[in-house]
Parts: structure tokens; C-alpha cells; sequence
């Protein structure tokens, strides 16, 4: 049925055909080819509703089966390195949208929560089989590592030895997602950690993890954090704070920080100051995530802080996510009785459309020590 369908479209060409045809082209890619990065189009509908939707569309008719491609990543590697995302005219929904997000807080203290309902809390049968044994979900750092295990300690480390750790000293994990970090710091370097989490199945899966160590997670929205501690480190979690919250945001680790102390902070980043918000993974992924750019987190923290080191590894959350991409499918056959079919082809193209984001080097990942200026500079580990 489905080459019946797609015998139909090509052979009788339409307008909208047309101009995805053509805008296809100046990537490299072809309707129904035989490359691995071409599609093939099931569904005639799928043309209009792409053009009409933009990137919603485009990931919902994969949801529903429309389309398929035999190398997601490397189509979204072609389409942004074409730069097909900045040629589509601005839709007038995408307009509304944009506009909202900078009228209204979407990362207010109600709605910052929604985020671990819809992804975190999907369920740990899910993430403790894509993710490693810390439970990363972050970008591993792959510069002396060749499988997901060691990248993950590596990037841990690396953490710990920029903010030069040492016994007895108190860390404050904003956003600490499983606990891995955490439990790796207190383990490893001797620290006192207490960590923060808005998502109730992640504090649980921390607080096992971490269990006879120095840890405490608690369930707190970073606004109320009233404590002082020799370091902070927040990984992942400065994607969910928005635009209209960097201030309140480094003004809690401020508030936070001993006078002497440091600050990583570890981010997705956008090569643009805009509202870079993806509608798809906005709606299917990630609700009132926002990536910050250089500039945006410059002047939200240049009151309090100075940049000791800005360390950009993008490129390496492209293996990370391949690598949880090969997991996840190896232990689909597991998982398949909790999740439907369109969760998986979902999740599949969450994970491929984000690798080829960062193989194009659309978006990146960022590394920054912070301090109130440390006499003589800082050393910063590699």
C-alpha cells in the first residue's frame, strides 16, 4: 500500500510536491531516492502539511507514519548545513508563538514544572536502558573515550576537576536530574552534594542511587534556594529557565555562592540571540525549553560573575545521542509492552534530529566557569 501511495504521488506531481521538491534539492535531498538520507514519502498529504506546519509537521507526519528515512540524522544534517530551516516563510502561528513566549513567562514558577511531568517522569524502565550506569542525560565528553560509559565519566570528571573539588567542600547540583553527578562527586572527591530537582521520579531514582553517600536531593524550583555553598554546578537544566528568568537565575547562584567559589554551568546553546524554540520539541519533547545564546548568558551574568572559561564540545553530543539512539532501539523489544508505536518513531526522531543539529554544528554545547574573579586566574582542566 505504502509504494502504491508513493508510485501516486510522484507520478502525479503537485504544487506542493513542487516546492518541497525544490527546496529538498538544495540539500541533497531526494523524494524516494536511494540514499540513506533521502525520504520516502507515503502519504501525499505530507507535502502540504510540511509547508503548512513547519518543523510540527514535518515531525508529526513522521509520527503518523507518513514519511520515512533510513538515516534521520544525516537528513537533518543536510537540511540545516542547507540552512532550509531559516528559508521557510514565518508562519503567522509561529509569529503568535514567538510572541507569546516574550509576553508571558512560559517558565514561570507553575509552568516550570510541566516539564518533568511530560519528560522526565516518562519512566526509568526507559532511561535506566538508553542512558549509562550515572544515568547522564547529558553530553558525554568523547575526547578520550570510544563508548558511551567512559564518556560519561569523563564529562563527570572533567566537571568535578574544573570546579576543583576537594574533601569536606559543599556543592549545590541545580537540576540534578538522576543523581548521577552528584553521587559521583560525593563518591569520588569527598564533597557534601545536595541537589535539586522539579521532577518527582528522578529525586526517587537519586535518592536510591546515591543511598549511604553524603547526598540530598530535594524537590525545589532553584527560586527558592537560600543557602550558601563553596560550588554550584547545573547541568542540562539552564535550557528550561527561558529568557525572561537569566536574571532571577544567576541572581539565585549569587545568592548561593560563597564569595571564593565556583560556578559551571553546563548548557545547549544557540549560535543565535532569538527564541529558539522548536515547535515540535517544544510540544513533544521539552514544553518551555528555550536555548540560551553566548550573548544572552553574557549579560544575565556579567552583575555577578567572571567568565574564567567558555569550553564548547557540541560536537561530541552528536555521538551521545547516536549512542543513546543504538540503546534505546536495542531495548525497544523490552520496552514495547509500556509505549506505543508512535512514542517509538517519536523518540526515534527526537534523538537523530538532535544528532544532526549538532553534526551541523546548529546548535552547540557549552562548558562555563564562573567566579567572582579569581586572583591570578584559573587553571581550567581539559
Amino acid at each position: 500500500m505504502a509504494n502504491e501511495c508513493t508510485v501516486d504521488v510522484i507520478s502525479k506531481p503537485d504544487h506542493w510536491l513542487r516546492i518541497v521538491q525544490d527546496l529538498l534539492s538544495q540539500a541533497g535531498v531526494v523524494i524516494n531516492g536511494p540514499e540513506p538520507w533521502d525520504i520516502r514519502v507515503h502519504d501525499n498529504r505530507f507535502f502540504k502539511r510540511v509547508l503548512q506546519q513547519g518543523s510540527l509537521g514535518l515531525g508529526e507526519s513522521y509520527m503518523d507514519g507518513w514519511w520515512d528515512c533510513k538515516r534521520l540524522d544525516l537528513f537533518f544534517d543536510k537540511l540545516l548545513r542547507a540552512r532550509l530551516d531559516e528559508q521557510r516563510p514565518a508562519r503567522f502561528t509561529d509569529l503568535l508563538r514567538i510572541a507569546y513566549a516574550r509576553l508571558i513567562n512560559p517558565q514561570s514558577r507553575k509552568r516550570a514544572w510541566q516539564v518533568g511531568e511530560v519528560h522526565y517522569d516518562l519512566g526509568n524502565d526507559l532511561f535506566s536502558r538508553m542512558l549509562d550506569p550515572h544515568m547522564q542525560y547529558s553530553c558525554g565528553y568523547w575526547k578520550e573515550a570510544d563508548e558511551l560509559f567512559a564518556a560519561q565519566e569523563n564529562k563527570l570528571a572533567l566537571i568535578c576537576e574544573k570546579l576543583q573539588l576537594k574533601p569536606g567542600m559543599t556543592l549545590l547540583d541545580i537540576g540534578c536530574g538522576w543523581g548521577g553527578l552528584a553521587e559521583y562527586a560525593a563518591h569520588h572527591y569527598g564533597v557534601r552534594v545536595e541537589g535539586i530537582t522539579i521532577s518527582a521520579e528522578q529525586k526517587a531514582y537519586a535518592e536510591r542511587l546515591s543511598a549511604g553517600k553524603d547526598v540530598h536531593i530535594l524537590l525545589q524550583d532553584y527560586r527558592d534556594l537560600n543557602k550558601q555553598y563553596d560550588r554550584i554546578v547545573s547541568v542540562g537544566m539552564f535550557e528550561h529557565v527561558g529568557p525572561k528568568n537569566y536574571a532571577t537565575y544567576f541572581k539565585a547562584v549569587d545568592r548561593c555562592l560563597k564569595p571564593d567559589g565556583l560556578f559551571l554551568l553546563h548548557s545547549i546553546g544557540s549560535n543565535k540571540t532569538q527564541h529558539n524554540v522548536d515547535a515540535w520539541i517544544n510540544k513533544y519533547i521539552f514544553p518551555n525549553g528555550c536555548l540560551p545564546s553566548v550573548k544572552q548568558i553574557a549579560e544575565a551574568s556579567e552583575p555577578y560573575f567572571v567568565i574564567e572559561d567558555l569550553h564548547n564540545f557540541g560536537a561530541d553530543y552528536d555521538r551521545t545521542l547516536m549512542a543513546w539512539h543504538s540503546r534505546f532501539n536495542k531495548a525497544w523489544p523490552e520496552l514495547s509492552g509500556n509505549y506505543t508505536l508512535k512514542f517509538y518513531r517519536m523518540f526515534n526522531y527526537y534523538l537523530t534530529a538532535c544528532a544532526g543539529a549538532f553534526r551541523a554544528r546548529n546548535i552547540q554545547l557549552w562548558q562555563l566557569v564562573l567566579s567572582r574573579g579569581v586572583t591570578g586566574g584559573l587553571r581550567v582542566a581539559r
